[in-house]
Parts: C-alpha cells; structure tokens; sequence
C-alpha cells in the first residue's frame, strides 16, 4: 500500500514535534495547532499601539519639523522587562529571526486593514553593516519585513539600501548623538528602481528616528519618492 507524502510529512513533524517540541518563544508552552513562534495568548496581550489606525501619532510626531514622511506606526509599545523586550533581545541576539517573521505578519495585517497605507508600493528594511550581518547571520529587520510583505501583500527590496560604515550602538546615546552616528551612513543604490515610489521602511525599535531619518532623507533625494515607517516597538 503506497502512502502519500502529506501523511508522511505530518508523521515525521509529529515524531519531531514529540522529541524536539515547539514553544513559544515567549512564554515557553507547548505551541499548539495553528500556532507558530508565539502562542496566540502571548500575540493577544502584547501592548499594541493601533498608531495604524489614526495620523498624528506619536511615531509620526517624532519626525515633525525633521523630515516630511507620509504616515508612521509601531506595533506595540516598549517597555523594560515585558514579553515585548525579551521577544526582541532573542530576535536581535539569540538568532531567532522567525520571531521578526511572525510579528511582521501580524504587523502587515494591520497595515493590510488600514487606509492610511494603502498607496505604499515597495517595503525596504533598514540595511546592517555587511560586516554586522555576516557576523549575526541576518539581518533582523529585514526578516520583520518579510513577514510584513506577505500579509501586507506588497514587494520587499534589500538592495536598494546601502550601509556604507558600520556604527556604536545607539544605546545611551542623546538624540543629537544618535543623529550624528548615523547622518552620513546610508547610501542608495544607484540602480534601484524606486523612483515615484511610496517606500515603506522597516526597522525594529524606534526611540529618536535617527537611523530611519537617515534612510529616509536618502531616499527622498530621488525624484518621486515618498516614504512611511513601521517599527516592531516604539519606547
């Protein structure tokens, strides 16, 4: 009697699944079902902002009288010692890029269901230093940016962006400072396509807007172009 190779498939993810069990990376039980990365109780009581849902937010507050962006949001607020932080420090620091996959979905959902970014043509994360990258093994932005792109449903680009010198961290550092560290940083790629184009630029955390600041203010030197900004948190 032959078997079909979905049955064998789901046979050997039970076998794994039995020995090697898949938990949430947030509170570690058991995941369950239809469940991926993050338990369904852990994505609900994450402190979303809803910023997607009306102009004039705070994320979009924080650019005013520095540069002109179309619309801005972060999925949920940042705060010290929550399930947010610690979901972040292991997508940033413990090689768990799936976690930046799963809440991008999430994330592109609500830009999917929001009229305020619907004219958004192309979605580009903010690049790392090659040397960072090769060094992490990836960059976390960009994978929060393809979890975006498959629910919101709109192109990803990582060439377009380019980090011409690695930086300190942006950690302690004032806002002038974070500005200085990252002002001259960023360059476009010379054979991108974006000219017109509405970019929406992917990060994980926004504190000042430096660093998106930096890449917007390159990008709009090309004729056409109009950026937004989504980030995973906003402190």
């Amino acid at each position: 009697m032959l078997i079909r190779p979905d049955k064998i498939k789901t046979g050997l993810n039970d076998l794994l699944n039995l020995f090697f069990p898949n938990l949430c990376r947030a509170c570690g039980i058991k995941l369950i079902g239809e469940e991926e990365t993050i338990c369904f109780d852990c994505l609900y009581h994450l402190p979303k902002t809803n910023y997607h849902q009306f102009a004039d937010n705070p994320v979009e507050q924080t650019f005013w009288g520095r540069i002109n962006i179309e619309a801005g949001t972060s999925f949920c607020f940042f705060e010290k010692g929550t399930t947010i932080q610690h979901l972040l420090h292991q997508l940033k620091y413990k090689g768990e890029k799936e976690i930046g996959l799963e809440l991008g979905k999430h994330l592109g959902a609500q830009l999917a269901g929001s009229g305020r970014f619907q004219s958004v043509d192309v979605i580009i994360p903010v690049p790392l230093h090659p040397g960072k990258e090769k060094k992490r093994g990836y960059n976390q932005s960009e994978w929060i940016a393809k979890g975006i792109s498959q629910t919101f449903q709109r192109p990803l680009k990582t060439n377009v962006l380019i980090r011409k010198t690695d930086t300190s961290t942006q950690t302690r550092k004032s806002r002038f400072e974070r500005w200085e560290n990252v002002s001259e940083i960023f360059a476009v790629n010379e054979n991108s396509e974006i000219h017109f184009k509405h970019v929406l630029l992917i990060d994980d955390v926004i504190t000042t807007g430096a660093t998106l600041e930096a890449c917007a203010t390159k990008i709009l030197e090309l004729e056409g172009t109009k950026v937004s900004v989504a980030t995973l948190a906003k402190t």
